[in-house]
């Protein structure tokens, strides 16, 4: 037997194996990162702008426009539009949905019939709606609230001129 030869230090010993640890847990924390950017994708529309304008012509009825911005990091669908709590396809008492038209924007269109509203919004993308609303009297405020696929609601409020 060689009794002369010995193996690595012990001090060499331990720095290789430090080196081992902190290989593995770096690839462990971008293994663990890329888990966590899956998981928190999340939708998130904001109303940037809403307005109405009276309709030339026809008294109490008004054009409002919406326009929104996806902010999220996932794409997200617009299924619907309420006016004070009610689906545009059945609309409040002394309301009355007249039309419902996608004006412009960058989201892709399904479909934009009353009740069958099918808008989808990539991150950063805008969609602009424009409702045509009979109203009970002018002045009042009214709360419109788009509705996404999800279940979640993006309420904005517009005074009727």
């Amino acid at each position: 037997m060689l009794r002369n030869r010995s193996g690595i230090s012990p001090v060499v010993a331990t720095v290789i194996l430090v080196a081992i640890a902190i290989v593995i847990a770096i690839a462990v924390a971008f293994w663990a990162t890329g888990l966590v950017g899956i998981f928190t994708k999340y939708e998130k529309f904001e109303v940037t702008n809403i307005y109405a304008v009276p309709v030339a012509g026809a008294p109490n009825q008004y054009n409002i426009f919406i326009t929104a911005k996806n902010t999220g990091t996932a794409s997200a669908t617009i299924d619907n539009i309420y006016i004070n709590g009610q689906p545009i396809a059945n609309p409040p008492a002394g309301f009355a949905v007249n039309a419902l038209d996608v004006v412009g924007g960058t989201c892709t269109i399904a479909s934009e019939a009353i009740g069958n509203l099918q808008v989808t919004c990539n991150p950063g993308e805008v969609a602009q709606f424009q409702l045509t609303v009979g109203a009970p009297s002018p002045g009042i405020t009214v709360e419109v609230t788009l509705h996404s696929a999800s279940g979640k609601i993006y309420p904005a409020s517009v005074l009727l001129p």
